[in-house]
């Protein structure tokens, strides 16, 4: 199982913030801690990161030993990113949709790539599975209802044509905790420290430390029951 805890704008802007989130993110149980780079960027706004910030970012990162991952949203932050060298990229829903020369451009870099398809209305995934790209089943609305979720998968993760996991916008943590159920191995969930704040809208679909904690320590339990036959 992967838990990634989707910090995304939700630090405002505030590197200790950030530092502070991905303690937190670590504390719960998260494997990786992600942010956006190239949305939101310019230097007078919330999610300007330069090579100085995103060096900060990844010593953070590697003092809590925790895995740190962005979602590449721009052709300048594909370059900005390729001067590190990060295990995993992540290229979102909005990018397959309105920009996929810049997906296959990330694709081509031959990264483990974690690709959302929210926004994805073809049956058939983008790029070919392998060992270095997985899809996640995505619902790009913010918040995510149930009812919008008539196409939820009934299995994740066993076959060429099945979601590796799931990137949830929906409020709590239980529909995680239904596709961990259904065979997910990979779940992204995003994270704040405060549900209240009204600066971003990501912070009400957020979850709270204790809620990503809850989430993590049962999807891993169930995972495990699955993985031994149960």
């Amino acid at each position: 199982m992967i838990f990634i805890a989707e910090i995304g704008l939700n630090y405002n802007g505030n590197l200790d913030l950030a530092a502070e989130m991905i303690r937190q993110a670590k504390n719960s149980g998260a494997d990786i801690a992600k942010f956006q780079l190239g949305w939101r960027d310019k230097k007078n706004e919330i999610n300007y990161l330069d090579k100085k910030r995103i060096n900060f970012l990844q010593k953070v990162a590697r003092m809590y030993e925790i895995e740190l991952m962005f979602s590449i949203i721009s052709y300048d932050a594909l370059k900005l990113i390729s001067n590190f060298d990060f295990n995993k990229y992540k290229i979102a829903s909005r990018t397959l949709k309105y920009d996929f020369d810049l997906a296959k451009k990330i694709i081509n870099k031959k990264k483990p790539t974690i690709i959302s398809l929210g926004m994805w209305k073809n049956k058939n995934f983008p790029f070919k599975k392998n060992k270095n790209i997985k899809y996640l089943w995505c619902k790009s609305e913010y918040p995510a209802y149930e009812w919008s979720y008539k196409n939820f998968p009934k299995k994740f993760s066993k076959g060429k044509n099945d979601f590796d996991g799931y990137s949830d916008h929906t409020l709590g943590i239980e529909t995680c905790l239904l596709a961990i159920s259904r065979g997910a191995k990979i779940i992204e969930k995003h994270f704040t420290l405060n549900k209240s704040n009204a600066t971003i809208r990501d912070h009400t679909l957020s979850a709270t430390p204790e809620e990503f904690k809850l989430m993590v320590e049962v999807g891993r339990s169930i995972s495990k029951k699955i993985d031994i036959g149960i």
